[in-house]
């Protein structure tokens, strides 16, 4: 019996990790794509971009399936993020004390991990930095993935009953 319940809290776990991904994904690929919008491009390009990641310079001049996997691979990461975070915070005490502090630090981590560590180890080409689109990166994370993702942890945390 006490197997089964291990296994019903890991398949919460999962479904509330993959929902927190959608989630996230969403919000943070609608942001993304009407400040790409507002700057007078084409999200589509922007999702190449991302593929670009991948595929490299190819996936820039590609069709339509290279803006697409984009969008999926945008999605992937935005679960792994998600993951890292449900993960960690049962870990990690301090990141249930203060939910919107922790969402607003989180999305800061999130940006120096994507900026720092996955870009450059990427296909993506070099990025000049200009701290105006750093600030509006920062604040599209904060909002789109570290808020929502520290109160839904906090929500499923608070409701199931997870091993640690």
């Amino acid at each position: 019996m006490e197997n089964n319940t291990s296994e019903n809290q890991n398949a919460n776990l999962v479904k509330a990790i993959l929902v927190a991904g959608l989630i996230v994904g969403t919000l943070d690929i609608m942001a993304a794509s009407v400040q790409t919008m507002i700057n007078g491009r084409d999200p589509l390009n922007m999702w190449k971009f991302i593929a670009s990641g991948v595929f490299g310079k190819k996936a820039l001049t590609g069709g339509l399936m290279y803006s697409f996997l984009g969008l999926f691979f945008h999605y992937c990461i935005a679960t792994i993020w998600s993951t890292i975070f449900f993960l960690a915070y049962p870990r990690i005490s301090a990141l249930s004390e203060n939910r919107v502090l922790t969402g607003l630090a989180y999305g800061l981590f999130v940006w120096l991990g994507m900026s720092q560590i996955v870009l450059p180890l990427s296909n993506v080409p070099p990025l000049s930095f200009k701290l105006a689109g750093a600030i509006k990166a920062i604040l599209i994370l904060m909002g789109a993935i570290g808020l929502p993702l520290s109160f839904l942890a906090s929500r499923f945390y608070s409701t199931h009953s997870v091993a640690r």
